[in-house]
C-alpha cells in the first residue's frame, strides 16, 4: 500500500474516532439570569392576556346568568296570561260551534225589547271583545315564543362560554407552570417571598404610608396600599391575593363602586381623563388594555404585576401606557 494511501486511511480513522468519543450535542452555555429575566417578562405577559380574556368570560358568563334570570321571571307570567288567553279562544270557539256561530247575533235581531241600534252595538261590543281575546292571545303567545327564543340563545351562549373558559383554565395552569420553572431557574424560587407587614399604620414607613386623599378615592387608595406585599393570584380580587383588574376592583368596591373584573371592561366603565388632570384613585391602562393599575399620586401607581410577584408601588411608566381612567 503506497505511502499516501496509508496516511488518508490514517486520516479516515482519526476522524471517525474523533466523532465516536465526540458529544451528541453542541455544549451550550447555561442563560444568563438577564436571559431568563426576559423569557419571564415576556411569558407573563403573554400569561396576563390570558388571564384577562379568562376573567372577561367570566365577567360574560354573569351577565348572561343575569339576563336568564329576567328571562325566567318574565317566561312564568306570560305563560300564565298565553295559558289564559288559550282557554278564553277555546271557550269561545266551543260556544260559537255549540250556538252555530251566528245564533247569539240572530236572537239580538228578533223583534222584542231594545232598539235596533242598542241590539247591533251589542252585536259589534261582543265581536270587538272576541276579537280582543283572540289577538290577546296571539301577542301573548308571540311574547313568550320571543322571550323563550332569547333565553335559548343565552343558554347556548352560556355553555360556551362555560366550555371555553375550561380550556382557557387548563392553559393558565399549564403555562404557570412554565413560568414558575423559569422563576426557579433565574431566582431559586417560583414566587417572591411575602413582604413584611409593619405591625401598625403608623409604623409604616413613608415609602408604604397612603397619602392623604379624601372621599372614595381616598378609600381606594389606602386599600392599594393596604394590598402592597400581597401575592398576585390569577382571577383573584382579595383579600388575600389579586390579578391586575381584581385589585382596581378590590379597591374601588371598599370604596362602594362596582367595576367589572377585566381590564378592558374597566377601561370601557371609567370616563377618559388626560395624564395632566389625572389623581390618586384613576386608573391607569396600559397598552392593549391588558394590563391596569390604580394612581396613588406623584407619578407612582399600585399593580399586581404577575404571576410569582407580589403587589408593588411603582413607577407608572413601566410599561407603555394606552389611557386613564377615572370612575364615576
Amino acid at each position: 500500500m503506497s505511502s499516501s494511501r496509508m496516511l488518508l486511511r490514517t486520516l479516515v480513522i482519526a476522524g471517525l474516532s474523533a466523532l465516536l468519543v465526540a458529544p451528541t450535542g453542541v455544549a451550550r452555555a447555561e442563560p444568563s439570569v438577564g436571559e431568563l429575566t426576559a423569557r419571564i417578562e415576556k411569558s407573563s405577559t403573554e400569561l396576563e392576556r390570558v388571564v384577562e380574556s379568562y376573567n372577561k368570560l367570566n365577567e360574560e358568563i354573569k351577565t348572561n346568568k343575569q339576563t336568564a334570570a329576567r328571562l325566567h321571571a318574565k317566561i312564568g307570567p306570560l305563560e300564565a296570561q298565553t295559558t289564559q288567553s288559550r282557554a278564553d279562544v277555546a271557550k269561545l270557539a266551543a260556544t260559537a260551534y255549540k250556538t252555530g256561530g251566528l245564533r247569539t247575533a240572530e236572537a239580538l235581531l228578533e223583534p222584542g225589547s231594545g232598539s235596533l241600534m242598542d241590539k247591533l252595538s251589542t252585536i259589534d261590543q261582543v265581536t270587538r271583545q272576541r276579537q280582543e281575546r283572540i289577538a290577546g292571545f296571539t301577542t301573548n303567545q308571540r311574547k313568550l315564543l320571543d322571550e323563550k327564543a332569547r333565553l335559548d340563545a343565552t343558554l347556548a351562549r352560556q355553555n360556551a362560554q362555560s366550555r371555553t373558559i375550561t380550556a382557557t383554565k387548563k392553559k393558565i395552569e399549564q403555562d404557570l407552570a412554565k413560568l414558575y420553572d423559569l422563576r426557579r431557574e433565574a431566582y431559586g424560587r417560583a414566587t417572591e417571598a411575602p413582604a413584611p407587614r409593619p405591625a401598625s399604620s403608623a409604623a409604616s414607613p413613608a415609602s408604604t404610608a397612603a397619602p392623604a386623599v379624601s372621599g372614595a378615592a381616598g378609600t381606594a387608595v389606602r386599600y392599594a396600599y393596604g394590598a402592597i406585599g400581597k401575592p398576585y393570584v390569577w382571577g383573584g380580587d382579595g383579600p388575600d391575593g389579586y390579578d391586575c383588574s381584581g385589585l382596581t376592583l378590590a379597591a374601588w368596591r371598599a370604596a362602594g363602586k362596582s367595576l367589572p373584573h377585566n381590564a378592558a371592561m374597566q377601561w370601557n366603565a371609567t370616563s377618559r381623563v388626560s395624564r395632566s388632570a389625572l389623581r390618586p384613585g384613576d386608573l391607569v391602562f396600559y397598552s392593549g388594555l391588558g394590563h391596569v393599575a390604580l394612581y396613588v399620586g406623584s407619578g407612582q401607581v399600585i399593580d399586581a404585576p404577575s404571576a410569582g410577584r407580589n403587589v408593588l408601588k411603582r413607577d407608572m411608566n413601566m410599561m407603555s401606557i394606552a389611557g386613564y381612567g377615572r370612575v364615576g
